[in-house]
């Protein structure tokens, strides 16, 4: 694919996992429920990887190769896959027979319209950055920063955070398939836990620990206080 397609996903998504649209529309690359799971991107009540940076973006190549592969051009295939093959087929019909973006682009969607122009116009200003004065953020992780694990049990955020000492929203951050905080464990089913390096081998020598965790009940202060013959029904209530 022409290496440009990768800033397909800040007009998408503005580079955010997590991103959701009104429509349903969700990830990088916001795939609707129906086009993910064509594309092998599970989507239950534990996981959905339409946010999986990884998953879906290896989807997203597949489906845009396919809509290339469907009108031999380019802007015609990125129109495509903002408004689906089926309303460009109708701007083709509409059209003529016309097969140029341009000549289409009236036929189009609203937002089809401002598609592939918000798409040059990104291209442009990542490629010309610097002479903009505009600098790029760095991330809470590079990629060689992070590492992962095969998880074999249902298991919680909180529990890792606990024994290893990583941060829940830093879990949630480097896993943003699990929608709970919860890795489901499901017999059968295989799952990846990803963090921080330097923290694998504390998961993996703790794996056990982790997995018996559980939250310490903090005792009531109000009633830690009263001495037992203080204690009454209506203090209770």
């Amino acid at each position: 694919l022409p290496h440009e397609l990768k800033h397909l996903a800040i007009v998408e998504s503005a580079l955010n996992p997590k991103a959701r649209s009104r429509s349903g529309a969700k990830g990088l690359w916001q795939f609707m429920y129906r086009t993910g799971q064509i594309y092998d991107l599970e989507a239950t009540s534990y996981i959905d990887d339409r946010f999986d940076p990884y998953k879906s973006t290896v989807a997203a190549c597949e489906y845009l190769g396919y809509l290339y592969g469907l009108y031999d051009n380019w802007e015609l295939a990125l129109a495509a896959y903002n408004s689906g093959p089926g309303r460009v087929n109708s701007a083709i019909r509409r059209s003529g027979g016309k097969r140029n973006y341009w000549e289409l682009w009236k036929f189009l969607p609203k937002e089809t319209r401002g598609y592939i122009p918000a798409f040059i116009a990104v291209n442009y200003i990542m490629e010309y950055a610097s002479e903009h004065n505009i600098y790029p953020t760095p991330p809470k992780y590079f990629d060689y920063e992070t590492d992962t694990v095969g998880i074999s049990n249902k298991v919680r955020f909180e529990q890792i955070s606990a024994v290893i000492g990583v941060p829940v929203d830093e879990i949630s951050y480097l896993n943003p398939t699990y929608k709970t905080g919860l890795i489901p464990g499901i017999a059968g089913e295989s799952y990846v836990l990803t963090l921080p390096t330097n923290k694998i081998g504390d998961f993996i020598n703790n794996e056990q620990t982790i997995y018996n965790y559980r939250e310490p009940i903090e005792e009531d202060s109000t009633l830690a206080e009263q001495k037992p013959s203080e204690i009454t029904k209506e203090s209770l209530v």
